[in-house]
């Protein structure tokens, strides 16, 4: 009855008030960012921020933990998004709120900043400041300009690529993970600036805290049973299915009813969503067993505690397989990923590190054999590792770190 009594014209007139004042207020912030980056630079000042300010993770993290354990001489700032402040309490570092005026006055005079995405578009990049776009994953699916067809909202194909080349001309610096990263990063970002082949700050924490002491130390701070394993499920978003621009849906597929009555006695599983999912799942029937950390500060310390990975075409498993540990392939609608929606960078089917499975019955009867045989590497896993995770020998950060700021 409500939409029934709505004025269409009154809708609209609103709608584009909203859409004048977003862009003056972009157009308003662009010359202020210009204005204040005439003024004195702080040298030793470094702006961090990671996944659009929601979380203090990530290689900006990594990054960030090696720098202060070198006591190198340098202001850092931690810039946050004002619905995540929560994140960053007592974690005993400096924060400013993410595009507030004090934001507005500091960001543009940094001599560095250090992010995992891309910032907004309107945003300039003095040229007194040094740039480091860390990323955030090894590609699988296509990424930038590699994609064929862009079916996020907000954005056509076109529109999208442009974009991308603007904001990756600004990086001075990117972080690859591994050969075959470095070869795709140049070219679907457009990039022809400084690369860092160092393997990734993040996957440092895996290899130097891969220790029981460590490991029982996070489930104990989480909550979670020590008598039982744990399966970590980490899937992406699909560009596809979305609420609004930025807020992507996600439909579970995975049946946690069946995997509790056949699993439960011996498992519990952690949900970790990706960032951009915008989904709030009530696991309220599966207490005990389910466990929602979508929203948890850093997905490191869960590929710790995690005895095996179910995951799809997310980057997740570059990392995860780091710990030479089982990883398992749900993917349900792999055709329509693969074909439709982003296409992939090499033949999964042929290369995944795992099993590849399209129901919730496959996922039980891989762990269970598991259970039963071990977890016994295959040559294709041991090929995998050799291709991706060699450089990955805990030193990542150190070797960013004295490249870009000579500590």
């Amino acid at each position: 009855m409500t939409l029934l009594k709505c004025n269409p014209l009154k809708i609209v007139s609103k709608l584009s008030i909203v859409i004048r004042r977003s862009i003056l207020l972009q157009k308003t912030y662009n010359l202020a960012f210009k204005l204040v980056g005439y003024l004195p630079v702080h040298e030793k000042l470094i702006v961090f921020e990671s996944f659009l300010g929601k979380q203090y993770s990530d290689n900006p993290r990594a990054i960030y933990e090696y720098l202060v354990q070198s006591n190198a001489d340098y202001k850092i700032l931690w810039s946050f998004d004002k619905s995540n402040a929560d994140k960053f309490e007592d974690k005993k570092i400096h924060t400013i709120k993410r595009l507030s005026l004090k934001w507005l006055l500091v960001m543009p005079r940094a001599k560095y900043w250090v992010t995992n995405s891309r910032l907004p578009l309107w945003i300039p990049k003095p040229k007194h400041t040094t740039y480091l776009q860390t990323w955030h994953g090894t590609p699988l699916k296509k990424l930038a300009i590699d994609i064929n067809d862009i079916h996020m909202p907000g954005t056509d194909t076109k529109e999208y690529k442009q974009d991308f080349i603007k904001e990756s001309n600004k990086w001075d610096y990117l972080i690859s993970p591994n050969r075959y990263s470095t070869d795709i990063f140049r070219r679907a970002f457009a990039f022809n600036n400084e690369m860092i082949e160092s393997g990734y700050p993040r996957n440092d924490f895996l290899i130097n805290s891969n220790t029981a002491e460590t490991i029982d130390l996070i489930k104990l701070k989480n909550n979670l049973p020590f008598d039982k394993k744990v399966i970590l499920y980490a899937p992406t978003w699909r560009d596809n299915q979305f609420h609004e621009r930025g807020k992507y849906k996600f439909d579970l597929q995975l049946d946690l009813e069946q995997l509790r009555n056949e699993l439960g006695d011996n498992y519990i599983i952690v949900l970790r969503m990706h960032y951009l999912v915008a989904e709030n799942m009530d696991l309220t029937p599966f207490e005990g067993f389910a466990y929602d950390f979508s929203y948890y500060e850093d997905i490191r310390e869960l590929y710790l505690v995690s005895d095996i990975l179910i995951t799809d075409y997310s980057s997740v498993f570059f990392d995860y397989a780091n710990l030479k540990r089982p990883i398992i392939f749900f993917v349900y609608d792999i055709e329509e990923y693969r074909d439709k929606l982003r296409g992939f960078y090499f033949d999964f089917e042929e290369n995944a590190p795992g099993p590849l499975v399209r129901e919730t019955d496959e996922v039980i009867s891989c762990i269970k054999t598991i259970d039963i045989e071990g977890y016994r590497r295959s040559q294709e896993f041991d090929d995998f590792y050799e291709k991706f995770c060699s450089l990955e020998d805990g030193l990542a950060s150190k070797r960013v770190v004295e490249e870009v700021f000579k500590v």
